[in-house]
């Protein structure tokens, strides 16, 4: 009896790495043939050539600080990839029997988004690492933060920190008020629920969660947090 359960178990642990290493290939060449189509410095520079391009010092520090507290906040300090939370997703994952978590940095964001589709597949994921690689090594952490917001989309047409910006406020990134920047910063998780147009109170209450998120960091105060939330969005045509 322990011989033939010992060797059901080689057959499913042998299943098991063959099934893995498949996966891998796969990712691995859906990454190579997608680098060598579109190689990572001339797309970079295609997105930078964009007169809407908006440098990271030219976005208010409080769109910045509120981004990262709910997006990614050991984005300066990990790199790429932050294995707790894909064990954490992988984890809801399983228990769910889908593939609805991300546990995504910016960085695996913004590869997504130059490179893949939305459809969650664990091919998708392994050449996203791929890709994390690439631009952790060859761009500083503030380079891959300013292209994040420069190419993820807020909704209502609107792509980049800077087109947001004017379409919903009517002024440039530099010059959002506080309450603003933490309104826009909650936006990019479900550009389609919180666009303003339609979604102004998903937003709010989205907005709820990034002033929590900072105050739990220590970037604002409790008197702070509440005072931004109940600030009036100045200057846009939303209800």
């Amino acid at each position: 009896m322990y011989r033939q359960i010992k060797h059901y178990m080689l057959i499913l642990l042998a299943f098991l790495f063959s099934s893995l290493s498949a996966i891998f290939s796969i990712g691995y060449i859906r990454y190579h043939l997608l680098i060598q189509a579109n190689p990572l410095p001339d797309l970079i520079a295609q997105i930078q050539a964009s007169p809407d391009y908006t440098p990271l010092h030219e976005v208010n520090q409080d769109f910045i600080d509120a981004l990262l507290a709910i997006e990614d906040p050991t984005f300066y300090t990990h790199h790429g990839i932050v294995f707790a939370n894909l064990l954490e997703a992988a984890i809801t994952d399983f228990k769910e029997h889908s593939l609805l978590m991300g546990g995504s940095t910016i960085t695996q964001q913004l590869s997504k988004n130059l490179f893949l589709d939305q459809r969650k597949t664990f091919q998708r994921k392994i050449a996203e690492l791929f890709f994390v690689r690439d631009l952790e090594r060859q761009y500083t952490k503030d380079e891959i933060l300013e292209l994040y917001i420069n190419i993820i989309y807020f909704g209502d047409g609107y792509y980049g920190i800077q087109a947001a910006c004017q379409g919903y406020f009517q002024t440039d990134p530099k010059h959002i008020s506080q309450a603003q920047a933490t309104l826009l910063a909650g936006i990019p998780q479900a550009p389609a629920i919180y666009q303003l147009s339609d979604g102004m109170k998903y937003a709010k209450a989205r907005q709820r969660q990034v002033l929590e998120a900072m105050y739990r960091q220590a970037l604002i105060s409790n008197e702070e947090r509440d005072a931004i939330y109940h600030t009036p969005i100045l200057n846009h045509p939303y209800p």
